[in-house]
């Protein structure tokens, strides 16, 4: 019989609150570019053909109330507040108006971005993977299903930094709905429990420092926290 050679940590973890369960999460997927003033803010247009994506790694996870220090690699590391989608139940080729139902449940999400690293790569068109993909990069709040949760709409969204007010939206504000998000890249993977999809951030994306705090809310979901300490 043969035996790896080492052994692979286990999947992370997400709470669900108000449940004794967990949220074993398998892939995290991305949402580029779906709030029109953050695109605009960033330089960019939207593609309003099709939405586009980038992909984090599972152990870039970070649960909120971490303390984490500031991320190698960059000068210029930025916040980005998100809606996150839980994935509950198998999902291939599904329409719009079926794809809720694949949904468990919504969490406040961060993604971070190394956005100098982000920017070199656009500029030799390279992937993005230095910019995005990085351990504590994929911050989240605990998950509230979405029968508690109720019909996504008119949820502010917002995210605080140093108390200060930085972003603000509504989730009705996204350019791609959750079920229109859901639907296309059901045509490219075979969603499956356990998959994370962030939904894109609001305009007002911006720096941190060593010492910075970040509190993420939306309207009927666990907010999130997080500080930003010293390089390692």
């Amino acid at each position: 019989m043969t035996q790896p050679l080492f052994d692979m940590p286990a999947n992370p973890c997400v709470p669900v609150s108000g449940r004794d369960e967990t949220f074993p999460v398998r892939r995290i997927f991305c949402v580029g570019r779906n709030y029109a003033a953050h695109a605009a803010e960033m330089g960019n247009e939207v593609d309003r053909e099709a939405p586009f994506y980038f992909t984090k790694s599972a152990h870039a996870l970070c649960d909120t109330g971490r303390t984490i220090p500031y991320p190698p690699g960059t000068q210029e590391c930025h916040y980005e507040m998100e809606f996150v989608v839980a994935i509950g139940a198998p999902a291939f080729r599904v329409s719009s108006d079926a794809a809720l139902q694949a949904v468990f449940g919504y969490a406040c999400g961060i993604d971070l971005t190394r956005r100098d690293l982000q920017g070199a790569a656009k500029d030799k068109r390279r992937p993005w993977d230095l910019g995005k993909d990085f351990e504590n990069s994929a911050i989240i709040a605990p998950i509230t299903p979405a029968s508690k949760f109720g019909d996504i709409g008119d949820q502010a969204i917002r995210l605080l930094h140093d108390d200060a007010l930085a972003q603000q939206a509504t989730l009705r504000d996204m350019v791609w709905s959750v079920p229109e998000i859901i639907s296309h890249l059901s045509g490219f993977y075979h969603l499956q429990p356990g998959d994370l999809i962030y939904t894109g951030t609001p305009a007002g994306v911006g720096p941190v420092k060593p010492g910075s705090r970040l509190q993420g809310t939306i309207d009927g979901l666990t907010d999130l926290h997080l500080t930003i300490a010293a390089p390692e």
